[in-house]
């Protein structure tokens, strides 16, 4: 920048990609591996919270089917991740240090001992042994649950990735929508309409939550919001985000008086997660792979730093 009055005698810089090649390097995380891993981790964490709402309210049935959909979730989900790592002493070795400033770093520590409190959890329901142990350990699930099931937004976020970069904000909520909803989902396929009222009100508010996320995500960051609206990622998104109205609306009107729409809107529910999971995960790669998205929001910043600089 030159002070006022005088002209640069060096050309202002262009950002543009070598012959059109990408900018920055396409993520190497494996498919599915990880779409699956984010959506079990959202699904796991919030029925540890189901779990200890149904605990304390006196419903058995959702009681065990969130117990065992927690701890399931949380070894798949170890499964896939260390799948994707190529092998398991890479999990072990994230786990030598804590680094505050890494998601990844974090979520390890989140998730080694969900998986291992929700396991301890399940296990004592279904065996009838160390109840007080075992309700303690759900109580310290339920506790790591929203971090597991809203970590991987920010991990997401945290990269070079456009798509996922520029969506820092929504990212974490829609995470938290759509786990809830697939929580609550998997609950009501397999729980009794009597004792499914906590599995119907968690699927309301998570539908809520993804839903305005994701218009909120597709309003503010122009661009870089196209490769959610457009191709593969934009279909998987759009029909997401239709399972998951629909899906709403059926819990909302007919969820507690008929057993088959509840089984078949919570399975929906549980579809509509994932569809989300490989929509977002998707997306980010295509824009990768675009050097405009990269290029396009680097000039716009720069030129809304000089107007800045000029108004002053």
């Amino acid at each position: 920048m030159t002070p006022r009055g005088e002209t640069s005698m060096v050309p202002p810089p262009e950002f543009e990609s070598y012959y059109g090649r990408q900018i920055i390097k396409t993520p190497t995380w494996k498919t599915p591996d990880v779409p699956l891993y984010l959506f079990l981790g959202g699904m796991g964490g919030a029925s540890a919270v189901l779990a200890e709402v149904a605990a304390s309210s006196g419903r058995p049935d959702l009681e065990r089917v969130a117990r065992v959909t927690a701890a399931g979730s949380a070894a798949l989900g170890t499964v896939a991740l260390v799948h994707d790592l190529g092998r398991p002493e890479r999990f072990l070795n994230m786990l030598r240090v804590l680094k505050p400033t890494s998601p990844l770093s974090v979520g390890s520590f989140i998730l080694a001992p969900f998986a291992s409190l929700s396991g301890a959890a399940a296990a004592s329901f279904l065996t009838g042994r160390l109840p007080r142990l075992g309700r303690l350990a759900g109580v310290g699930a339920a506790a790591l649950g929203p971090p597991l099931a809203t970590y991987t937004g920010a991990l997401l976020a945290n990269t070079a990735v456009p798509a996922w970069h520029e969506a820092h904000r929504e990212l974490p909520f829609i995470f938290a929508g759509s786990g809830a909803a697939a929580a609550g989902g998997m609950a009501m396929v397999f729980s009794p309409c009597a004792q499914a009222g906590p599995a119907r009100r968690m699927v309301l508010m998570g539908a809520a939550m993804e839903i305005v996320g994701a218009e909120r995500l597709l309003d503010r960051i122009g661009l870089v919001g196209e490769p959610y609206r457009t191709g593969r990622p934009g279909r998987l998104m759009s029909v997401s985000r239709s399972l998951t109205a629909v899906a709403a609306g059926a819990t909302l009107v007919l969820g507690r008086r008929s057993r088959a729409v509840s089984a078949l809107a919570g399975a929906a529910c549980v579809g509509a997660s994932v569809l989300t999971r490989f929509g977002i995960f998707e997306a980010g790669l295509a824009s990768a792979r675009d050097p405009k998205y990269t290029v396009v929001p680097q000039k716009e910043r720069i030129a809304a730093r000089e107007r800045a600089a000029v108004g002053r």
